[in-house]
């Protein structure tokens, strides 16, 4: 099986929405590569291996492999415009990676223990306000995704991003800006069948 972190591109010169056309009709997906010490390229992607690439999640928060005409530079995908209504991949953005410099990258979160959740065995319904959540830290500890452990969440509780527990040197990029930023991830809530049964 191919490397799902390396992503095989070749610069492209022309830019613009009818160049961008003509790519996408022979295949390909526009991109550019951006920040470092280097100025923005841009690249050229073939759509289908770009397809079997993103069906695996921990693309989405993985230091990638961007091999450009056999030159590889370490980034991280930053964002993918999609087409609204066909499966077609449009454009992607990677932001170059620095070893020595922090990432503010968006990690899923996986949410563990639902069906066995205390809540939950009272009839309570659990409500995702977050399915990711973007954290600060070093290219060597950005971590796969987040679990959050439901286990022991009751009706009516809810968990904040500060109770999310994170691996070592990983922060969340939204506690950075004071206390208000502390936003639900999940909850536990009431049914109308359960405040009948009560």
């Amino acid at each position: 099986m191919a490397n799902v972190f390396e992503f095989v591109a070749e610069a492209r010169s022309a830019s613009g929405s009818s160049a961008a056309k003509i790519v996408r009709r022979k295949g390909k997906v526009p991109a550019v590569i951006y920040g470092g010490n280097s100025a923005p390229e841009m690249l050229l992607l073939d759509h289908n291996e770009i397809v079997k690439h993103l069906v695996h999640e921990a693309v989405y928060s993985h230091v990638l492999d961007v091999k450009i005409d056999g030159k590889t530079e370490k980034a991280v995908l930053k964002h993918i415009q999609r087409h609204p209504a066909k499966p077609q991949i449009l454009h992607m953005d990677f932001m170059r990676v620095d070893a020595t410099h922090k990432l503010k990258v968006h990690v899923p979160l996986h949410f563990i223990n639902e069906a066995i959740s205390a809540g939950v065995k009272k009839g309570g319904v659990v409500t995702h306000a977050m399915v990711d959540v973007e954290v600060l830290c070093m290219p060597s500890a950005l971590p796969e995704f987040i679990e959050v452990d439901l286990a022991n969440a009751d009706i009516g509780s809810t968990i904040h991003l500060s109770d999310l527990v994170l691996p070592a040197s990983v922060e969340i990029a939204a506690l950075q800006h004071g206390a208000e930023h502390d936003h639900p991830v999940v909850q536990i809530v009431k049914t109308r069948t359960t405040e009948e049964a009560e």
